[in-house]
């Protein structure tokens, strides 16, 4: 086991490429518990991020204590993040994790500036903040801290059910700000579930994570995305995955059709050859080229068929346009000018 890592600054002959000057770097661990993988231990200068302007997101602001995520999602948009440090969007996403250890000091910092707005700060737009080395490293419990005493609204998206340990904080949390909380949640058979989200917790195991925070008094969001093209987009299927949902006590359902960016389309088409061969003809005339999304006319397509499961589950949702939403938006609260015009047009969209 490598528990001995290198002093900040200092190259590391035998770390990956593009970790051997990780700006922060503190040291590189492994560990039976997490076999296969390496955690980067980081110290950030900084655990605020801007929404660049052009972005059709309604925030502005995001905390990621991670990078990489052990979920190991085949369809993950975040995957392309990790080309960046010089590793591959592949298998070192899933198994090369940088972990932000100072994150919760330094947004305090952030959060008590006398500059600082109170914005709504988004949780889970990148990777999840809850995947399972949060069960080691506990960084969620400081960030929810800092951003409840400085008067911040905050909404958190994730797979990972390990967000019940922190329910009765966030409980608390709501007592004072604006607090939402959504699960993502697409896939119900298990056997795809597992080929497909292989390290991500079961599609039942996130529904009784919905029912204990609709217990804990949230309205909780089910994203049922993505909704993956013949494989998760029949009638029974979806008509089954709303039922369940709605049984756990979910609010309401936002839905959408899988998106591929450029990082992520060359590692599903490999799972795709592997796993489905004969549905690799139809995917590359549904995203054709550098194509994200799919076309207008398999959108219109699966929004006939899920509307009307939607009112009749009577959960109240709003599809994914051309630009995904990946964290909701606390309560009524909309504190930014892109927020209101998100609010007037589609209020009912992340």
């Amino acid at each position: 086991m490598r528990w001995q890592g290198q002093e900040l600054g200092v190259a590391d002959a035998d770390a990956l490429p593009g970790m051997e000057r990780i700006d922060g770097l503190v040291r590189s661990v492994t560990t039976p518990e997490f076999a296969g993988m390496t955690f980067h231990e980081v110290q950030c200068k900084s655990a605020l991020n801007r929404v660049p302007g052009a972005s059709a997101m309604p925030f502005d602001w995001t905390v990621n204590p991670y990078r990489g995520c052990s979920h190991a999602c085949v369809y993950c948009f975040a995957r392309g993040t990790h080309e960046y440090l010089d590793l591959d969007a592949g298998r070192d996403f899933d198994s090369q994790i940088v972990v932000k250890i100072n994150v919760a000091d330094v947004l305090a910092r952030e959060v008590n500036r006398g500059s600082w707005a109170r914005e709504s700060v988004a949780l889970g737009t990148n990777t999840d903040p809850y995947q399972r080395a949060e069960g080691r490293y506990r960084l969620m419990p400081g960030i929810i801290d800092a951003l409840t005493a400085s008067g911040t609204p905050f909404s958190v998206l994730t797979k990972g059910t390990l967000i019940r340990r922190d329910l009765p904080l966030l409980r608390d949390a709501a007592a004072s700000v604006p607090v939402s909380i959504a699960m993502s949640i697409a896939v119900a058979d298990e056997h795809l579930r597992a080929a497909i989200e292989p390290g991500a917790p079961s599609f039942q195991a996130r529904l009784d994570t919905v029912r204990a925070a609709a217990d804990a008094g949230f309205r909780v969001t089910v994203f049922l995305m993505p909704i993956v093209p013949h494989l998760n987009d029949s009638v029974a299927v979806l008509d089954d995955a709303l039922r369940r949902i709605k049984d756990a006590g979910a609010g309401r359902v936002v839905w959408g059709a899988m998106h591929l960016r450029p990082g992520v389309k060359p590692w599903f088409m490999q799972w795709l050859e592997r796993e489905h061969p004969q549905l690799v003809s139809s995917y590359r005339g549904l995203y054709p080229g550098a194509s994200v999304g799919a076309p207008k006319a398999y959108r219109s397509w699966l929004a006939q068929r899920v509307r009307p499961l939607l009112r009749l589950h009577r959960l109240n949702g709003a599809e994914e346009d051309d630009t995904p939403r990946f964290a909701p938006r606390p309560g009524p609260v909309v504190t930014t000018a892109r927020g209101r015009a998100a609010a007037e047009a589609a209020p009912m969209l992340f």
